[in-house]
């Protein structure tokens, strides 16, 4: 198709695509267009394994909870377009005959980012070329959802190209920040953030291949957990990138609260996903090692405070002082980490993620179809002759002296085969140093930021690109990391000191600190990530829960107070 032929059918795609999902929420029944009831207030306010014995009790209908889950979803999408299909009229039919009603999700909705596989619907990853194609079946994690007695209600919203803390396309529209519709509620999962933060959706799924779980979960004021790969299934899934495993995609739990976090891992491993997915590890949930980090009186907690590329800002810099200060006034054990470079992890997973030069991901656009843009700016590099890059490399380490940003573009774009090996060699012989410092450093969980700032503003990622290393660290050496709230943003507390210059910073300090503005980002969530080593999913989600224990223990900040269900 030429360019000037391809134009009309993006545009056209584009539009019905929007107006299929405002003809689905608008024949809805009437249940879903009155106001929330108390009971149904009720239910949107229980922790999801008290519903699910109220299922299996007959406490309540699962038509009952997918209603309301359904009005307050409905409503989260009115507040900041998070929503992309629109399931709930097959999901009525679904709690009447495909869920197990005596499952350990027994009559759960449960919101999908929009990648995940769905029969009879499509799965766009924001592409308009993919509208209007549905796949047949369900995805792998979507049949074991059923099967637990799960109901997907919605899918929700992403970023084109799945490469970005923001969430905007074409297809979808534009995800807006819930406590402030002037930011991004994080990509490349924002659309799921901004849901369950408004509390359309209790538990949800997302993915992460730089964050994008724990991005979104920091920008938007909720819980995340990145597993190791193995854990989840990731088969069943549209993606912009097939075939890309430098550094794999995982697909991951996103909840409103702790306690549901942990129900929701137990559960699904509970069904043995292993036997929907030949990725997945047979690993049951090992109620020992949660419990060891439960009973411990006194945890080994690394703190990275920087990582040497994007000094956290000061509202960024306080939640992790905050929760640092009050582990240690429980009795815990706190040190400085100063692992194995994280500038050469950021190095070696940029060039791992793109090594085809980005051709994949810009292989579904149509002519005109507008890129992310921070992923534009990923594929113009890459794109430009190695002369050029050569040329601007040495501009950047000599003439403005800096290292860190010339470290990072001296060796960006495509990659032969012979050259994605010796990247991969790098990659392993970088995770055994991290593996022997950790052992070294005999600790039980690392702390740090889950990004140098709070939420970027819309198009932030045109200079906030490569501002991601906090995140992208754990997904190179594929380790645990949860991230959870602590506090909000406060234009007093987290100003920039006197005499600060940007001039100062390095290039990609540069860009995320352009964006930086306390009074603009005044009540916006802060978190920090809890870092565990690979495989140490139970481990890190009693760690967090520590965490919260003590941020909420006397004498500290107190617990973190999220959005009310209006």
């Amino acid at each position: 198709m030429s360019i000037l032929t391809s134009y009309p059918p993006h545009r056209r795609d584009c539009a019905n695509k929007q107006r299929e999902r405002t003809e689905r929420i608008s024949s809805l029944p009437s249940q879903y267009k009155a106001p929330l009831t108390r009971i149904e207030r009720e239910i949107l306010d229980k922790p999801i394994e008290d519903l699910v014995r109220d299922v299996h009790n007959r406490a309540f209908r699962p038509i009952d909870i997918l209603r309301s889950f359904g009005k307050a979803a409905i409503s989260a999408h009115q507040k900041t377009n998070c929503l992309t299909e629109v399931l709930l009229s097959d999901a009525e039919e679904w709690t009447r005959s495909q869920i197990n009603l005596n499952g350990p999700l027994a009559g759960i909705p449960v919101s999908l980012k929009d990648s995940i596989v769905v029969g009879g619907y499509d799965a766009t990853v924001g592409y308009s070329s993919r509208a209007f194609n549905p796949y047949k079946e369900d995805g792998a994690i979507v049949r074991l959802l059923k099967d637990a007695g799960a109901v997907p209600h919605v899918k929700t919203n992403i970023p084109i190209t799945l490469l970005s803390f923001e969430s905007a396309n074409d297809v979808w529209g534009r995800t807006l920040n819930p406590h402030n519709t002037e930011f991004s509620p994080g990509g490349s999962t924002g659309g799921e953030a901004a849901l369950i933060a408004l509390g359309g959706s209790r538990i949800g799924i997302g993915s992460d291949v730089a964050g994008s779980v724990r991005v979104p979960a920091h920008f938007s004021g909720i819980y995340a957990l990145r597993s190791s790969t193995g854990r989840w299934p990731k088969s069943g899934m549209s993606t912009s990138m097939p075939g890309q495993e430098g550094v794999p995609s995982v697909f991951s739990p996103m909840t409103k609260t702790l306690p549901d976090m942990a129900y929701f891992y137990k559960s699904i491993l509970s069904m043995k996903p292993w036997e929907y997915d030949h990725s997945v590890h047979p690993i049951p949930w090992r109620d020992e090692l949660y419990r060891s980090i439960q009973a411990s009186p006194s945890l080994r907690i690394g703190v990275l405070e920087s990582d040497g590329v994007v000094p956290p800002s000061p509202a960024c810099a306080r939640a992790l002082t905050l929760t640092t200060a009050a582990l240690a006034a429980q009795g815990h054990t706190i040190i400085p980490a100063d692992p194995p470079s994280p500038l050469e992890g950021l190095r070696l997973a940029s060039m791992l993620l793109n090594s085809d030069g980005c051709t994949t991901f810009r292989s579904s656009f149509r002519a005109f179809e507008p890129s992310d843009p921070g992923a534009a700016q990923l594929s113009f590099y890459a794109s430009l002759p190695r002369s050029v890059k050569y040329l601007y490399y040495l501009y950047v380490r000599y003439l403005r002296r800096d290292p860190v940003w010339a470290s990072l573009l001296r060796d960006f774009g495509p990659k032969s085969s012979a050259q994605l090996w010796e990247l991969v060699a790098q990659r392993e012989k970088y995770r055994a140093e991290w593996h022997s410092w950790w052992k070294n450093a005999a600790l039980d969980i690392l702390l740090t930021v889950p990004n140098a700032t709070p939420a970027v503003p819309h198009g932030g990622m045109s200079q906030a690109v490569s501002s991601c290393g906090y995140t992208f660290l754990f997904n190179l050496i594929d380790y645990t990391a949860g991230v959870l709230p602590v506090t909000h943003v406060d234009r007093e507390k987290d100003s920039l000191p006197p005499g600060f210059s940007i001039k100062q910073l390095n290039g990609v300090a540069r860009g995320a600190y352009s964006l930086y503005d306390a009074d603009a980002m005044h009540g916006l969530p802060i978190g920090v990530q809890v870092v565990g080593q690979r495989l140490d999913e139970e481990r890190v989600l009693a760690a967090m829960e520590r965490v919260v224990e003590a941020l909420a223990d006397k004498g500290g900040p107190g617990a973190y107070q999220g959005l009310e269900i209006e």
